[in-house]
């Protein structure tokens, strides 16, 4: 017993005789004979009975008809699913960096969403070491993380240059070189939880040019990070797209903060989207990505 055979079955039973079934299925009656009766003979039981040269369903064809009408439905929806299988649909599990979501991710996420109703978009925000991690298990499809980065199991695309910056509270003077920051004393630095890359690149240039620090203190949020930098309480190294309101554009008399040029080994970050080279086929991962370089105007190549 196939999908043909009971395609077969289904349309005796709504043509009302072979010689109309057949009809319908653009064969000879003597095809469709034969197989009814090989179906008949593959279930051990009669699915007609032929009385004054017509078909009267038995019992046994009126129980089959109810699991062919199901299984033939239950066909057609595997078939149209695998059919829409390039089209973007389902759940995307996508990280990406605090800086990154707030800043660069608000816009492109309302496009996706209009554009693919059908995807559910979750997103994670947490270091890039966390997120790279989550994507080896699987536990992420994509993730968006701080590069270059090269790894032997993971799919690499680069998608936006960061300027990075120093950022001091507004009433500071100029921070030119690091020793300008001697003269407000040990610096206390505020930064993302550990493992964050702008984090790291900050402690290493003050170690490198011999800045004593005080201490540092670390948030889950930028906003959180801004906020004790523009109270006067020590810097920071974020992205320049993520200060822009609290540099008084409009007034400068309102500005709370005040930006200084990063060293330049310090001063670019490349962000990447990684993915897993297991999952080779995804397509509302491949449209998330598409619609990264479409929104974001500093694409790197």
């Amino acid at each position: 017993m196939d999908l043909s055979d009971l395609r077969m079955f289904r349309t005796i039973i709504e043509a009302g005789s072979v010689t109309r079934a057949a009809e319908h299925l653009h064969t000879v009656q003597s095809n469709v004979t034969t197989r009814l009766r090989q179906l008949e003979d593959d279930l051990g039981t009669p699915l007609f009975d032929r009385i004054n040269r017509r078909l009267v369903i038995t019992p046994a064809g009126t129980l089959l008809a109810g699991y062919a009408e199901k299984l033939l439905s239950l066909a057609d929806e595997a078939r149209d699913a695998v059919r829409r299988a390039d089209q973007p649909e389902g759940l995307l599990r996508l990280g990406a960096m605090e800086t990154t979501a707030a800043a660069r991710l608000p816009g492109v996420i309302a496009a996706f969403r209009r554009a693919h109703p059908r995807v559910e978009l979750r997103l994670r925000t947490a270091p890039t070491p966390t997120l790279v991690q989550e994507v080896l298990t699987h536990q992420l499809d994509a993730a968006l993380v701080s590069g270059p980065l090269v790894h032997p199991e993971l799919e690499c695309r680069a998608v936006v240059l960061e300027e990075l910056v120093l950022i001091s509270a507004a009433d500071w003077g100029p921070i030119e070189k690091a020793s300008d920051l001697v003269r407000h004393g040990p610096v206390e630095l505020f930064t993302f939880r550990e493992g964050c890359s702008y984090r790291q690149r900050l402690f290493e240039w003050l170690q490198r040019e011999g800045i004593p620090i005080a201490r540092s203190s670390e948030f889950g949020t930028f906003e959180a990070i801004l906020g004790c930098v523009a109270a006067g309480m020590g810097i920071s190294l974020v992205p320049r797209a993520v200060i822009g309101p609290h540099l008084g554009d409009i007034d400068p008399s309102r500005a709370t903060l005040r930006v200084h040029p990063a060293p330049p080994d310090l001063a670019r970050s490349v962000t990447v989207m990684i993915w897993h080279r297991a999952r080779t086929h995804q397509p509302a991962r491949q449209a998330f990505a598409d619609c990264l370089a479409e929104r974001l105007g500093t694409i790197v190549e």
